[in-house]
C-alpha cells in the first residue's frame, strides 16, 4: 500500500521476532510538511518499536526543542526553512544527532547539499518500510 509517498507493508513489525527489543526505545523525530506522510511514518515506526515525535515544519521542531532524540528523519523540501538549513542550524548549535534526509526530488545537487550538511542516510520517496527501518537502526544501534 502507498500512503503519501511511503510504501507500507501492512504496518507489520519489521523487527525479527528473535531480535530482542532495546532496553530503552529509541526516539525518532520526523519532520515533514505532508500530514499523510507524518501519520504513515509515525505508525510504521511505532509498529517497528520506535517512539516518534512528529513535526510539520523545521520551525515547529526548533520551537519545541525536543530532547533525547536519537535520530532525526528530515524532509529536505519543507514549506519554510528547508531540512538542509535545519540541519545546518543544529550543527552550529552543537547537536550531533544522526539525520536521515528524505526527499521526493532527487537530483545530484540536492544529494550533494544533503551530504555536505551531514546525514547518515539519504532516502528518495517513495521508499520501502524496510529501507527506512534499516537506515534508522543503522543510525541508532
Amino acid at each position: 500500500m502507498i500512503v503519501g509517498s511511503l510504501r507500507i507493508e501492512r504496518f507489520a513489525t519489521i523487527r525479527p521476532r528473535d531480535m530482542p527489543m532495546p532496553r530503552r526505545q529509541k526516539i525518532v523525530a520526523v519532520v515533514d510538511d505532508d500530514s499523510s506522510m507524518l501519520g504513515a511514518t509515525r505508525d510504521l515506526l511505532e509498529a517497528s518499536g520506535f517512539v516518534t515525535r512528529v513535526f510539520a515544519s523545521a520551525e515547529e521542531f526548533l520551537q519545541a526543542a525536543p530532547s533525547q532524540i536519537d535520530c532525526l528523519l528530515l524532509d529536505i523540501h519543507l514549506g519554510g526553512m528547508s531540512g538542509i538549513e535545519l540541519r545546518r542550524r543544529l550543527t552550529v548549535s552543537g547537536a550531533t544527532l544522526p539525520v536521515i534526509f528524505i526527499t521526493a526530488l532527487d537530483d545530484e545537487d540536492t544529494r550533494m547539499r544533503a551530504h555536505q550538511a551531514g546525514c547518515v542516510a539519504f532516502l528518495r520517496k517513495p521508499y520501502s518500510a524496510r529501507q527506512l527501518v534499516d537506515a534508522i537502526e543503522k543510525a541508532v544501534f
